[in-house]
C-alpha cells in the first residue's frame, strides 16, 4: 500500500460520528434559522433608516422618534418569559411560525403610521408578537447542542444581527431613493412594505422545515438521533438540579446574567438605532451612501464574531471571550464620540463599537445554558434577555433626550462606554466552573 493511501485511510484523520452528525445537525437547522432572524430583526430595526425620511414628513420629533423605537421593548419584555414556556410546552415549530407570521405583518402595517400615537401603538405591538424568537431560538439549540458545541453555532446565528446591517443598510437607502412616491406612498412606507416580505414567508416555511426535538427529525438515522440525545443528555444531567421552571427565578446567577446583559444591549441598540445618524451628522446626506457606510462596521463584526467564539469552543473559556469585546466596545464609543465631525475616524470608532457589542453579545450566551436545563432553561434565557433588553427602552430614550439637549451624540456615546464597562467587569464575578465548559 502506498503512503498516500495509507494516509488516506488512518482513522485518526477522519471526524468522528458524533462529527459527521453534529455536521448534518448545523446544515439542517443554521442556515434556516439564520435567515429567520435576518429577517426579524431587519423589521426591528429598519426604522432607523425610516427615520431618515418618515421625522421630516410626518412632522415626528427626536423625542417621538426616541420612544416609538424604544416602546417595542415594553412589549418585547412583557410576554418574553411565558412566550419561551409555551414555546418548550407546545413545540418550537409552530410557536416560530406563530411569532414570525405575526411579526411581519405588524411590521408591514408600519407603512401606514401617520401619528406620533399611531408609532407608538404599533412598535408596542410589534413587540408583544416579536418577544421570545431569540430565547426561544437560543432554548431550541439547547436541545440539540451540548455547551461545549454551542459557542460557535450561538455566534453563526447571532451573526443575523450584523448581517441584517450588512445587507439590509444599503437596501434600505436604496428603498427610500428608489421607491419614493411610486403608487403615492413615501420610500419609507415602501421600506416597511417590502422588508416584511421575508419574514413572512419564511414564517410560513417554519411550518413544514423544522422539527420540534431530536426524536422528530426524520431526516436523521436511528444512530445519529442517539448521538445527538445522549450528548444533550449528558450534559442535562450536570446541571446542579437548575431543571425546574422557579430556578430562573430563585438563582441569584440568572438576575446577574441579566444586569451584564442589559450592559450589553445598550451597546447593541446604540449600534442599531444610532448609527445611520451618526454617520449622517458627520455630513454624510445620501441614504444609499449612509446605508453602504453603515454595513462597513457590521461586515466586520460578523468576522469577529465567528473568530472569537471558535476560540472560545477551542479553549473552553466563556468570561474573558465575553468581558474583552465588552472593553473593545467601550473604546469604540468613546473614539466615536472623540472623533467629532470626520467620517473616516468616526468609521473607525463604529467598526470598533459595533464589532465589539456583536462578539460580546454571541459569547454571552454561551453562559446561561452552560448551567440551566429543562424549563429552568425555557424561562432562565427569557428572563435574562427580558432584563438585557429593558435596555432597548433606556438606551434609546436616554439617547434621544441627550441629543435634544446637547445637540450631539458624543454624551450618550461616553456614558455608554462606561456601562460596557462595568458589564465586562461584572462577567468575571460568575465561577469559572460553571461556565467554562
Amino acid at each position: 500500500m502506498s503512503q498516500a493511501s495509507g494516509l488516506a485511510a488512518d482513522p485518526a484523520s477522519l471526524p468522528s460520528a458524533e462529527d459527521r452528525t453534529y455536521r448534518k445537525v448545523t446544515l439542517r437547522l443554521l442556515p434556516f434559522l439564520f435567515l429567520c432572524y435576518l429577517g426579524a430583526y431587519l423589521d426591528r430595526v429598519n426604522v432607523a433608516f425610516a427615520k431618515l425620511q418618515m421625522l421630516d414628513e410626518l412632522k415626528f420629533s427626536e423625542q417621538v422618534y426616541a420612544f416609538g423605537a424604544s416602546v417595542f421593548f415594553i412589549g418585547y419584555v412583557l410576554v418574553e418569559v411565558p412566550s419561551n414556556v409555551i414555546l418548550h410546552r407546545v413545540g418550537a415549530r409552530l410557536w416560530i411560525a406563530r411569532i414570525m407570521i405575526s411579526w411581519a405583518l405588524l411590521s408591514g402595517a408600519m407603512a401606514f403610521v401617520q401619528t406620533p400615537l399611531t408609532f407608538y401603538v404599533m412598535r408596542f405591538l410589534l413587540g408583544v408578537a416579536e418577544a421570545g424568537f431569540i430565547p426561544g431560538v437560543l432554548l431550541y439549540l439547547t436541545y440539540w447542542y451540548p455547551a461545549r458545541r454551542r459557542g460557535r453555532i450561538t455566534a453563526i446565528f447571532l451573526t443575523a444581527i450584523p448581517m441584517a446591517s450588512v445587507f439590509g443598510s444599503p437596501l434600505s437607502g436604496w428603498i427610500l431613493n428608489a421607491a419614493s412616491g411610486a403608487y403615492g406612498l413615501s420610500g419609507w412606507q415602501w421600506l416597511f412594505l417590502i422588508e416584511a416580505v421575508p419574514s413572512l414567508v419564511l414564517g410560513v416555511v417554519t411550518l413544514f422545515y423544522l422539527d420540534d426535538r431530536v426524536a422528530a427529525a426524520a431526516w436523521l438515522d436511528e444512530d445519529e438521533k442517539r448521538i445527538v440525545a445522549g450528548a444533550v443528555a449528558r450534559e442535562e444531567e450536570e446541571k446542579e438540579g437548575l431543571s425546574q421552571l422557579s430556578a430562573a427565578f430563585r438563582t441569584p446567577r440568572v438576575w446577574l446574567l441579566g444586569l451584564i446583559y442589559f450592559g450589553i444591549v445598550c451597546g447593541i441598540y446604540l449600534n442599531s438605532f444610532w448609527v445611520p445618524t451618526i454617520i449622517k451628522q458627520t455630513g454624510v446626506s445620501d441614504p444609499f451612501r449612509i446605508g453602504l457606510l453603515t454595513a462597513v462596521p457590521y461586515l466586520c463584526a460578523v468576522i469577529a464574531m465567528i473568530a472569537l467564539n471558535s476560540n472560545a469552543d477551542r479553549m473552553r473559556e466563556r468570561r474573558w471571550h465575553t468581558l474583552i469585546p465588552c472593553l473593545v466596545t467601550a473604546a469604540g464609543f468613546a473614539f466615536t464620540a472623540w472623533a467629532g465631525g470626520s467620517t473616516v475616524l468616526a468609521m473607525v470608532g463604529l467598526v470598533l463599537a459595533v464589532a465589539g457589542a456583536s462578539s460580546a453579545q454571541a459569547a454571552f450566551w454561551s453562559l446561561p445554558g452552560a448551567f440551566l436545563g429543562g424549563t429552568a432553561a425555557a424561562a432562565g434565557i427569557a428572563l435574562v434577555n427580558s432584563l438585557g433588553n429593558l435596555a432597548g427602552f433606556t438606551t434609546n430614550n436616554i439617547v434621544g433626550w441627550l441629543a435634544a439637549v446637547t445637540h450631539s451624540n458624543s454624551a450618550s456615546l461616553y456614558l455608554f462606554a462606561a456601562v460596557l464597562v462595568a458589564s465586562g467587569a461584572l462577567v468575571l464575578t460568575i465561577p469559572a466552573r460553571l461556565v467554562n465548559k
